[in-house]
């Protein structure tokens, strides 16, 4: 039985991972997690799954379930977060965590030797040479869970990867695909949350929309894969049955395919190298698909996509800036307070305006994290 580590239980990667180990109790145990502000469903998993260490954002609700569950630890904080990451019982950590909070306990766990199961795209983004750095130094695993990232690791299965001429990415358009930019101006924040396939939190649905998203995919998949932005392609695919292709030099392509249910990639990270049965999974059928589209990407339509491939080709600290921007950037419009069109300029603007540092250290990419966040915050309040 593999003991489960589980940062972000009640986010959306979290909560597809707590139905796997529901669903496949013999192979796995739940023993330490992380969870947001919804206590409610914490208790429920508590209940039902019996952690022995749970950590909250907030104290107070650290004290009200330590009261209510006894028999179960409860810390909080970044000190929890901490924890859970590096509990001595887990055998394999899923970061499920949204945002650079996760980079930090990514860290930790990788210097515990922790196997990694790996959804918190923005920590490779953010921090993507320290990450990688300490994980070959420490000789620790990082399966990827994204099924875009889980599609080329899949692909490469068996492969020669130093025959490996270029990886295409899959990209579904989100909410507003079939919108021209003249039709985004007036969109709602409802509007921007109704993806046409996944079931996602808020934060990646937006970054979908603005295809964020697909370009921190982009900087994650160099440094996942260790290849050039050059050999990084992204294919507009709306019905997100292609995951991910890879291409060989002798154009041989290889694509990974199923129904779009991320906890497929979930099972296989936790499963790795092994594939069991899932039988509450929909299985793949190209005939009543009958057709697949795909269309070239338009850096014009799509500019964050844009300003990802430049933030990663400049390196150093600018994609440490694009992310905290676009986070904080996202925020302000889930909450109200800037248009949908609004989060590329926030985004354009930081990046304009930062002075690159070419090798920054955790703590200068700290610093940079949290300067530009603020700076983003005097934006709105201007």
């Amino acid at each position: 039985m593999k003991k489960i580590s589980l940062l972000g239980a009640t986010g959306s990667i979290g909560t597809q991972t707590v139905d796997i180990i529901e669903q496949y109790k013999e192979q796995f145990s739940l023993v330490a997690m992380s969870v947001g502000r919804n206590i409610a469903l914490a208790r429920k998993i508590i209940t039902d799954l019996t952690p022995e260490l749970v950590s909250t954002i907030e104290k107070h609700d650290a004290e009200v379930l330590q009261a209510e569950f006894p028999n179960v630890r409860f810390l909080y904080g970044d000190k929890g977060l901490a924890e859970v990451a590096v509990y001595h019982k887990a055998d394999i950590v899923v970061n499920g965590v949204t945002g650079s909070v996760g980079l930090q306990p990514t860290l930790y766990a990788i210097e515990a030797k922790k196997t990694i199961a790996f959804a918190n795209k923005e920590t490779l983004v953010t921090a993507g040479h320290l990450v990688m750095e300490a994980a070959n130094k420490h000789e620790v695993s990082l399966l990827p869970v994204d099924s875009e990232h889980s599609a080329i690791f899949q692909c490469l299965q068996g492969e020669n990867k130093d025959q490996l001429d270029r990886i295409i990415l899959t990209a579904s358009g989100g909410s507003f695909r079939d919108r021209t930019r003249e039709e985004l101006i007036d969109v709602t924040v409802q509007d921007a949350l109704n993806h046409p396939n996944w079931s996602m939190g808020a934060k990646i649905t937006i970054d979908s929309a603005t295809m964020m998203n697909k370009g921190l995919e982009v900087i994650e998949a160099h440094w996942l894969f260790d290849l050039p932005y050059e050999k990084i392609d992204v294919l507009l695919h709306k019905e997100s049955v292609i995951h991910s292709m890879v291409e060989f030099q002798d154009s041989s392509v290889i694509a990974q395919l199923g129904s779009p249910d991320m906890r497929v990639p979930i099972l296989y990270a936790l499963t790795y190298p092994d594939r069991v049965p899932f039988s509450s999974g929909k299985k793949l059928d190209l005939a009543q698909w009958g057709q697949l589209h795909f269309k070239e990407m338009d850096f014009d339509r799509y500019r964050c996509l844009k300003f990802a491939y430049e933030a990663g080709k400049a390196g150093g600290s600018y994609p440490t800036v694009l992310n905290a921007a676009n986070e904080a950037a996202v925020a302000a419009f889930l909450s109200g307070q800037i248009t949908f069109l609004q989060i590329e300029d926030f985004v354009e603007q930081a990046l304009n305006r930062h002075e690159v540092v070419k090798n920054p250290s955790l703590d200068e990419i700290e610093a940079i994290d949290q300067e530009t966040r603020q700076w983003v915050g005097t934006l709105l309040k201007s």
